[in-house]
């Protein structure tokens, strides 16, 4: 993965904007994927085309978002690469408290990347 923050930039209006949409049932997913054991680092990847990694927890439609939201966790990101073994402690310490920050990981053309993005304060 490659961190430019020009291309930052570029995605953070509309990935802000949509996410204000569904910050509460990412939130929720979060919690559910920590509280039933699954993993304590949850991901969601986030993609304007179809992608394989996770599952489709919102799509755009639906949701009436520019973005596809899906679900998934660290230890499957690490099963499919996306993550190399001998980084999974990097990983864990760059990772921020999953009840503030969402963990998304945004998929599109030109930039592939990790993005952890505030939940709205109530």
């Amino acid at each position: 993965m490659h961190n430019d923050p020009e291309l930052n930039g570029k995605y953070l209006g509309t990935i802000s904007s949509d996410f204000v949409k569904i910050a509460d049932t990412i939130k929720e997913a979060s919690y559910q994927l920590r509280r039933r054991g699954i993993s304590d680092f949850p991901i969601f990847p986030i993609s304007q085309t179809r992608i394989s990694v996770g599952a489709l927890l919102l799509g755009a439609n639906e949701a009436k978002t520019r973005w596809d939201y899906y679900i998934s966790y660290l230890e499957d990101f690490e099963q499919r690469g996306l993550v190399a073994a001998d980084g999974l402690d990097a990983f864990k310490a760059a990772y921020k408290d999953p009840d503030e920050f969402c963990c998304l990981f945004v998929v599109d053309a030109d930039f592939t990347n990790i993005v952890f993005i505030p939940y709205p304060e109530d």
